[in-house]
């Protein structure tokens, strides 16, 4: 009887002591946002025109083709525009969705569709194995086909398919190739946090070793908390950054190249899958490589109350789920006890919290800019990412020892009519003066053009905004 009184006080003690760490608000000093707030320029660039039944483009994704300087940007529903390096003439390039290339995007939600896209970078350069060839990310409603990857259980709710294009000629103002190739396809079990961004690393030139390869990013699959448990499973391709040769053919299905020179591919290890390049990620939003130090960094979306950026090398693994940010996860909450305190893994360089009084009930981490050009001064060897939903723009010092949490991170506002603004103001500004229903959230999605330019997207005007000095 004593014994088992003395057992129970014993457990009650230690889960009041465990409920003492749990947090849902990790980080309970505000985000500064005031001081040191750096105030840039803007001009409306290009306009995408709205569908067939009135609605703006839901603008995703923005690049430069490598070559020509024309720019290109995709809407979730299917749409690739092209346009003039000064954004005018745009054109539709290639709609997915058409009936004729059985693609059958599903873009219902806020979070399925076209996902990313990506030129091979020899693109531009007849008799080379990469001409004309480019790369869509999308999740279609066609299940009948049997998947590449599955995440575990039974459910299929969409599919997400990595599909290769050939244009016959580069320069043709519109697609002139077949239907696509598929490379692979993944069953998704849950309709969000699907796939996220595809790109070839920007820097890698003919000759080195990253050159033509392509990195996937393929999130844990959906619901919230990974529950397949994908994240540290080097056995599943989900909740992992992959990196593929998408010219070459050793893969399990023929169809894409594992690079010899991948980190579980070097290892020898039988039990890993050599398509990762790197692991324990929730949903990889976006990524990109910093000019000066040829790293990656990572905009990660987190689960209920840290979206993080973080670097990104060979065969890291950046925690989830058991991780969430520099924080044990436990339960949808984070341990406060003993952070970053686990080796072997890569931390955040900076995260924030779902409850600061800047945002919106929902919560999203995107972007990603090193910006290492002198164009813009202010802006000069900062990292540039933004919160999804609320349109906050910010910066960290790209060049300082950051250890995670939001204490370094500021604001980055635009000037407009005299006054300085957020994203999600301009916006709403623009819906009132042409008389549209104004956004309540600013979906916010970067474009990136040569020297470092940085290009604001969103889904409720179908304006491209250029940063400018």
């Amino acid at each position: 009887m004593i014994r088992h009184l003395i057992t129970g006080l014993m457990a009650l003690s230690t889960s009041a002591a465990l409920a003492q760490t749990l947090s849902t608000d990790p980080f309970p000093t505000p985000i500064e946002t005031t001081s040191d707030v750096i105030a840039v320029n803007f001009i409306e660039y290009a306009r995408i025109p709205n569908d067939d039944a009135g609605f703006a483009p839901r603008l995703m994704h923005m690049l430069t083709e490598p070559g020509s300087g024309r720019r290109f940007v995709s809407a979730m529903t299917g749409e690739l525009y092209g346009m003039n390096a000064d954004g005018s003439n745009v054109t539709l390039y290639v709609n997915i969705n058409a009936p004729q290339w059985q693609v059958q995007v599903i873009s219902a939600g806020s979070e399925r569709g076209v996902q990313s896209f990506a030129f091979h970078p020899q693109f531009n350069q007849m008799g080379t194995p990469g001409y004309g060839k480019f790369y869509t990310y999308a999740d279609t409603s066609n299940t009948d086909v049997k998947p590449d990857f599955v995440s575990g259980g039974t459910r299929r709710s969409q599919d997400t398919v990595l599909l290769e294009w050939s244009a016959n000629d580069a320069s043709s103002a519109q697609y002139d190739g077949s239907a696509p190739r598929e490379i692979f396809r993944a069953a998704q079990p849950f309709p969000n946090h699907n796939g996220s961004q595809i790109a070839f690393n920007p820097l890698a030139m003919p000759g080195d070793e990253d050159f033509g390869l392509l990195y996937v990013g393929l999130a844990d699959g959906g619901s919230g908390g990974d529950p397949m448990n994908v994240g540290q499973d080097l056995t599943n391709r989900f909740g992992k950054i992959l990196r593929i040769d998408p010219l070459g053919t050793n893969s399990d299905n023929g169809r894409y190249g594992i690079p010899s020179s991948n980190p579980f591919v070097i290892d020898g290890n039988d039990s890993t899958l050599g398509e990762i390049y790197a692991y324990g990620v929730r949903n990889p939003q976006r990524f990109n490589w910093d000019a000066r130090t040829g790293g990656i960094l990572l905009a990660e979306i987190g689960q209920n109350q840290i979206e993080e950026i973080s670097p990104v090398s060979a065969g890291a693994n950046l925690g989830w789920n058991t991780w969430e940010g520099s924080y044990k996860y436990v339960s949808g909450k984070v341990d406060m006890e003993n952070p970053q305190s686990e080796a072997g893994l890569t931390w955040p360089i900076a995260e924030y919290d779902h409850t600061d009084p800047l945002f919106q009930r929902q919560v999203a981490v995107t972007g990603i800019v090193i910006y290492r050009s002198d164009a813009i001064p202010a802006l000069q060897n900062k990292v540039i990412f933004g919160d999804n939903p609320s349109g906050e723009l910010f910066y960290v010092e790209a060049d300082s020892q950051h250890t995670g949490g939001q204490a370094s991170i500021r604001r980055i506002l635009l000037n407009d009519g005299g006054s300085t603004k957020t994203f999600l103001q301009v916006i709403q500004e623009k819906n009132a003066a042409e008389n549209a229903d104004v956004a309540g959230r600013a979906d916010l999605r970067f474009g990136y053009g040569p020297d470092n330019q940085v290009y604001l997207l969103n889904k409720h005007d179908g304006i491209i905004r250029l940063l400018v000095p």
